[in-house]
């Protein structure tokens, strides 16, 4: 191997255990007993592992009612976004209505104002709509998004017009092409916004922090925010919470990766 080769492989691999590092020492303090992170000389790894703080957060936290809230409003939010991203990015991509591009233009343009901006009226609207308090305020904005839109339409347009007018001209509705034809070639750029919108809605505080003021109805985040104001000190129940948290978006992303990265590839080179 080249000098150059090996100089950088061993960046790369250095690099990469400066990121892992601190999901590695996330998980061994989950397993410290309490007190044991803090203790001088540091700890790397536990010197009597324990499930102990797992079985605190399901017991005493109920940290299970908020990681079931979690996981329900996720895969809620995933699928409405999907269902009206897909749509919309496909009409702005294939099918030919008056203003199109002009609204599309507009679209993008929105692209650049700041969601903090929106947030008093959104919340505003929702109030006037009665759904502060429930789970309909946190799934009606994610619902559909520029972006979401945007990366939809670039990954359409790569689809051949002829086989699309070809299956009209042997009398298929347009809900049939849509169904049959569209969304088999949208696979890719399906499971990309799936991950990309599942792991904002899990990994959004702000929003549900903001809509959500029934601790009943309280997120994974949200919960473990305010748990940490109860338990300051205690940063092993804190990492056995966190890991709880990185753990199911970890997982999905690396069972789903294949497709991820060729949404993201595909797009690139032919959009």
């Amino acid at each position: 191997m080249k000098p150059r080769a090996l100089l950088l492989n061993g960046l790369m691999l250095v690099a990469g255990l400066l990121t892992l590092f601190p999901l590695l020492w996330m998980l061994s303090s989950s397993l410290m007993t309490p007190g044991e992170s803090s203790a001088f000389p540091l700890q790397v790894l536990p010197k009597s592992p324990t499930l102990f703080n797992y079985r605190e957060l399901f017991s005493h936290a109920g940290i299970g009612q908020y990681l079931l809230n979690s996981v329900l409003l996720s895969c809620a939010a995933t699928v409405l976004s999907l269902l009206f991203n897909v749509s919309a990015g496909y009409a702005f991509a294939k099918l030919r209505f008056q203003g199109r591009e002009r609204i599309f233009k507009v679209m993008l343009g929105a692209l650049v104002i700041p969601s903090q901006v929106a947030m008093l009226p959104l919340f505003l609207l929702l109030k006037y709509m009665g759904l502060v308090n429930t789970y309909g305020a946190v799934l009606v904005p994610a619902m559909a998004g520029i972006f979401g839109i945007f990366l939809v339409r670039q990954y359409a347009l790569t689809i051949p017009d002829a086989l699309l007018e070809a299956a009209r001209m042997d009398g298929a509705s347009e809900f049939q092409i849509f169904r049959i034809i569209v969304l088999p070639l949208l696979t890719p750029i399906l499971v990309t916004l799936g991950i990309f919108t599942f792991l904002g809605t899990w990994n959004d505080f702000m929003w549900p922090l903001i809509v959500l003021t029934d601790k009943e109805l309280y997120t994974l985040p949200v919960a473990l925010a305010s748990l940490s104001r109860e338990h300051v000190q205690d940063n092993e129940l804190m990492m056995a919470g966190s890991v709880l948290t990185v753990l199911p978006v970890l997982l999905l992303f690396l069972g789903l990766q294949r497709y991820y990265i060729q949404g993201l590839l595909v797009g690139s080179v032919k959009g």
